[in-house]
């Protein structure tokens, strides 16, 4: 869920949470008139959660269009995930976001997945429809949509992507889904390999999409599959603590200056694949686009209303590139 990754990025954040101090902050009077009779409710259930920065984002969103809701985290872990999900039947709870350890789990729990969350296996939003609980999955959602806010058109076209993992996942059906030519996949051979495989085949059997998938430890592979795309995606926690200052790009000659390179790190905003790709001249994208508008998709879902992008990228100190 959304963090707000620099220094003054946290620093903005804390300002919107002002309201959540106790005394002498002018939160009972600035509740008192944002909360009613009719306050409609959205929750966050993960296990831990209070480090979550989301009711922040999401409250900020809500107040600056003068919604009628409030966004709550509940600590919640698989133990007591269902009774969690009966409750926003019972609640009539808009909504909620799902993370770990819940997303991979909570789908039983629905009456329908969307495509994407059905073949990602992951649901990281609800939304209640009259009682009917619907799962989706946001992430790539959020990568595509960031692409389009940076005036990047992959449609149509090929991407490679480095990362099987979860976000990766996300990001590859999310692509496939809404029209990239062919996507090759690349990861080291551990345990998300095998994701990776079945990713492959879920992209080819159920998209018009090409998939390929490729052993990251295959240079000459990873140098032909670069050369002929529009863009190369790092999807993995390489450039992020405790790999900071680390990449698994070999050097600058992989890349070319009409490249598009984008990262889903966004703390630090730039790592070192992306200071690779700005000396090579690449317009370059990192994570915080990614971040925003996966939080923006599920407000759309529950209020029918477009996040504030604008306000809520000052609020969260987001730039992509330079």
């Amino acid at each position: 869920m959304c963090r707000a990754g620099t220094g003054a990025g946290r620093r903005r954040m804390r300002r919107c949470m002002a309201d959540a101090e106790p005394e002498g902050s002018g939160m009972e009077e600035k509740m008192a008139e944002r909360l009613t009779g009719h306050t409609e409710l959205i929750g966050l259930m993960a296990y831990p959660i209070r480090h979550s920065s989301s009711p922040a984002m999401h409250n900020e969103a809500f107040a600056y269009l003068g919604l009628d809701y409030a966004y709550l985290a509940f600590e919640v872990d698989n133990s007591t995930l269902e009774d969690a999900v009966k409750g926003i039947r019972a609640l009539k709870l808009v909504g909620s976001n799902v993370s770990m350890p819940n997303k991979t789990v909570v789908g039983k729990y629905l009456d329908k997945l969307s495509p994407a969350a059905e073949l990602c296996g992951a649901v990281n939003t609800i939304v209640n429809r009259d009682g009917v609980l619907e799962g989706h999955i946001t992430d790539g959602i959020g990568y595509m949509e960031s692409l389009r806010d940076y005036d990047i058109d992959v449609i149509g076209k090929k991407m490679t992507i480095v990362g099987a993992g979860g976000a990766a996942t996300a990001i590859e059906i999310q692509a496939a889904l809404d029209g990239v030519k062919e996507i090759s996949i690349f990861n080291i051979r551990d345990k998300f390999y095998e994701v990776g495989e079945e990713t492959v085949r879920k992209i080819n059997e159920k998209t018009n999409c090409k998939a390929k998938m490729f052993d990251l430890a295959d240079k000459d592979a990873l140098r032909a599959e670069i050369a002929d795309s529009y863009l190369l995606a790092n999807a993995t926690g390489m450039g992020m603590k405790p790999l900071e200052g680390k990449t698994w790009l070999p050097d600058a000659s992989y890349l070319r200056p009409d490249l598009i390179v984008t990262d889903t790190v966004y703390a630090p905003a730039e790592t070192e694949f992306l200071r690779i790709a700005k000396e090579v001249g690449c317009k370059h994208m990192n994570g915080f686009g990614m971040m925003l508008f996966q939080g923006a998709a599920g407000f759309k879902m529950w209020t029918g209303h477009d996040m504030p992008i604008e306000h809520m990228k000052e609020v969260l100190g987001i730039h992509y590139g330079d």
